[in-house]
Formats: C-alpha cells, sequence, structure tokens
C-alpha cells in the first residue's frame, strides 16, 4: 500500500542548531487548547526546532494567537487582518488589532500586505489596510510581516509611499530575481518557506542562494506548504528541519551554518531571547 497522504510526514533527524519557524499558523494546524500547542511544540522540539512565531489572519485568530502564546513559553504571536479579510476593516477592527498587537509577546504586526490572487477584498480597500498596519508597526516599534500574492509592485510601492518600519519580513517569499534584489537593497528579510524545496522553484532557488546571513528566515506556513518530499500532505512546524537542509544544499553551506543563521535573524528579527 502506499503512503497516506493525509498523514503527517516523519520527523526528521533533529537538526544540529535549534531554529524558528518564522511563520506558522498552530490553530490551522489543529490546536485548540494548551495541551494541543504544547504536544506541537514537542515534536517540533524533537527535530530542532525550538520557537515558534504563529500568525493570525482575521480578529478570532489573532485573539487566540495571542493567547497562545501565553501558554507555551516556546510560542510567539503576530497579529493583522490577512488582506483577502479587509473588505470590512473599520474602527472597531483596528482598535481590536491595535489592542491585540500591544501584548507583550506579540512580535511581529503580520500577516498584512497585499493579495491580488484571490478576489476577496477590492484592492483599494486591501492597500488602505496595508498602509494602516504599516503605520501600526511603526507606532509600536514592531516587525512589519508582509503577505505579497500577485502584487509585488504595489507593495514595494506602498512601503517606498509609506516608509518602511525598520524591520520588514516578506513571509513566504516568492519574488523573481528583480524582487529578490530590491527587497535586498532595501534592507528587507526574505522568509523561505517549503515552497524553496520544490524542485520547479528555481527563482525562489536563486533567491536562497544570494540572500546574505542575517536577510532570510525559514518558516513553514503550516499546514500549508509542506517541503519536498511530503509535498500535499499536512505540515507542523517540525517540517522546518526539512527546509533548513534544503537550504543548505542549495547555498552549499552546512547545515548547522544555515541554522545558526536562521535562528541568529529570527532572534533579531522579532526581538527573541539570544540562545
Amino acid at each position: 500500500m502506499g503512503e497516506d497522504k493525509r498523514a503527517l510526514p516523519p520527523i526528521p533527524d533533529r537538526l544540529p542548531v535549534t531554529v524558528v519557524d518564522a511563520h506558522t499558523h498552530l490553530d490551522a494546524c489543529g490546536a485548540v487548547d494548551a495541551a494541543d500547542v504544547t504536544a506541537m511544540l514537542d515534536r517540533a522540539e524533537r527535530a530542532g526546532v525550538a520557537r515558534v512565531v504563529t500568525v493570525a489572519d482575521d480578529l478570532t485568530a489573532a485573539r487566540w494567537a495571542v493567547e497562545a502564546s501565553t501558554w507555551d513559553p516556546r510560542v510567539y504571536a503576530a497579529v493583522a487582518l490577512h488582506p483577502t479579510r479587509t473588505k470590512d476593516f473599520g474602527e472597531p477592527e483596528r482598535s481590536e488589532v491595535e489592542r491585540l498587537a500591544r501584548s507583550e509577546r506579540v512580535v511581529a504586526i503580520g500577516e498584512t500586505g497585499l493579495d491580488y490572487y484571490w478576489d476577496y477584498a477590492p484592492r483599494e480597500a486591501q492597500q488602505e489596510a496595508f498602509r494602516w498596519h504599516i503605520d501600526l508597526a511603526k507606532r509600536l516599534g514592531k516587525t512589519l510581516m508582509i503577505h505579497d500574492r500577485e502584487a509585488h509592485e504595489d507593495v514595494l510601492r506602498i512601503l517606498d509611499e509609506e516608509g518602511a518600519p525598520e524591520t520588514v519580513v516578506f513571509h513566504c517569499f516568492s519574488g523573481d530575481e528583480q524582487m529578490t534584489r530590491k527587497c535586498l537593497d532595501n534592507g528587507y528579510v526574505l522568509s523561505f518557506a517549503g515552497t524553496v524545496t520544490f524542485k520547479n522553484a528555481r527563482g525562489l532557488h536563486e533567491a536562497a542562494r544570494i540572500a546574505p546571513r542575517g536577510q532570510f528566515l525559514v518558516e513553514t506556513d503550516a499546514p500549508f506548504l509542506t517541503p519536498h518530499p511530503f509535498r500535499g500532505r499536512p505540515n507542523e512546524p517540525y517540517c522546518t528541519a526539512y527546509t533548513v537542509r534544503q537550504l543548505a544544499a542549495l547555498r552549499g553551506e552546512a547545515v548547522h551554518e544555515v541554522a545558526n543563521a536562521v535562528r541568529s535573524a529570527a532572534e533579531r528579527v522579532y526581538g527573541l531571547p539570544v540562545t
């Protein structure tokens, strides 16, 4: 019998150096309560993934992420309204996002940005919300975590027009070579998900090769984007280890060197305790 495509991938061998899953969705992975979160983080730690940033895309998820970050010291949170959810983003929603964003264990404003792939919110509404989130990140002194899907030009333009916060992360980076170089020149950080392990992702492979240390992170975006060779199966934070090893292969570097680089970058980007 073949493999069960609905089953989680096997937990890989532990990385030689612990890393941070820079962007995951523990609730979407199936976590409901503190016991679920601890079980997921225990699995992650077996693979050398010692900490995670769990990310919200709507207000319900934002409330949950902030609460979950208090259940386990290995969990931090990011809150924002996802661009596809910005059709109705009035003062009550903005006040709630800002209240949650001020929580001590919220390390980023995100994921915010633009999504022109789906047609769930008008582009004008998305852009207005993106500008508001940029301002919030600057006012709170927190990292801006960007969702950019088929909107490279407008995302960069709005960052230029508004003035980017001190630290900007492009979650699940998907840009071409020109986009890569613009982001790196501006000091932005590229966060690589399981997509960088896909064999046909040549543009991402090149981005992974040229990104200097300090300007790249590794994430799962779990439960989505499971790394090769388990593409299409459910994802969890422990799968970060697969992507770290593939990044090392792409860059021609030792696994422990890449693991050190992404851990140090995550500590700086999110203001995490240095380990």
